[in-house]
């Protein structure tokens, strides 16, 4: 091969590794990351009471007996402070015992739902309603208005708790928000994360193999082992 076309391949190899160097560094530092992290531990699941059972209650009423302007296409039993609930529809909910409508649940009841589902050891440390994230928010995608819960810990421990239905929802704490935000610039999708099919993921991936495919030509064009197997093919 000529050393003009040498060069060039040689400059295209060397400005594509200036310019994606950078996430490539990311690519490696996030793929090792995920690669030595506990994944249920990145969930949570090590703060989570993983034993908890609902609880089964007696003498509910027939939730077709209930007062509500909508027919009945899904239904939900929860446990709020020991007592049962009906989420109907993922809308309302309704006194399992008494059919008397419920709006929403109070601080205390989001303390117990959450004590259920979290270890006995854990401490709260304060409890906050919130009522609207944006989307890189670590509770995003999720149930709202909900109760925040932070712990005492050294981790950063929060839970969430939907404040329309009682569903304890999630666990966040600091490894987690590690794992998320390398897991954003492995995706490079930095606005919901999950998205493989983004723009920008497309165009660094296609360029990355031609980095690589051009470090391969280097090697071949250049080796001086190559070139002498060439000259004897050739005789």
């Amino acid at each position: 091969m000529k050393r003009r076309q040498i060069l060039k391949i040689r400059k295209t190899h060397r400005y594509l590794g200036i310019f994606l160097g950078l996430q490539f560094i990311m690519w490696t530092i996030s793929g090792l990351y995920f690669s030595w992290s506990n994944i249920d531990e990145i969930h949570g699941d090590n703060y989570k009471n993983l034993a908890y059972t609902p609880p089964s209650f007696e003498n509910l009423i027939s939730p077709s007996s209930l007062t509500t302007a909508l027919a009945i296409s899904a239904i939900d039993l929860r446990d709020i402070d020991s007592t049962p609930y009906y989420f109907i529809n993922k809308k309302e909910l309704f006194n399992a015992f008494n059919g008397k409508p419920k709006s929403g649940i109070t601080e205390q009841e989001a303390k117990y739902i959450a004590t259920q589902h979290m270890n006995s050891d854990m401490k709260i440390a304060d409890v906050e309603l919130i009522s609207d994230v944006d989307k890189h928010h670590e509770y995003r995608e999720k149930l709202l208005p909900a109760y925040v819960l932070s712990y005492e810990s050294d981790n950063s421990i929060k839970a969430y708790v939907s404040a329309i239905d009682g569903q304890f929802q999630t666990v966040r704490h600091r490894d987690w928000r590690i794992f998320d935000f390398l897991w954003m610039t492995h995706t490079m999708d930095y606005d919901g994360r999950d998205d493989f099919n983004n723009l920008a993921l497309r165009i660094f991936s296609a360029l990355g193999l031609i980095t690589v495919l051009s470090g391969f030509t280097l090697y071949f064009v250049t080796s001086p082992t190559f070139s002498k197997l060439l000259k004897r093919k050739r005789k």
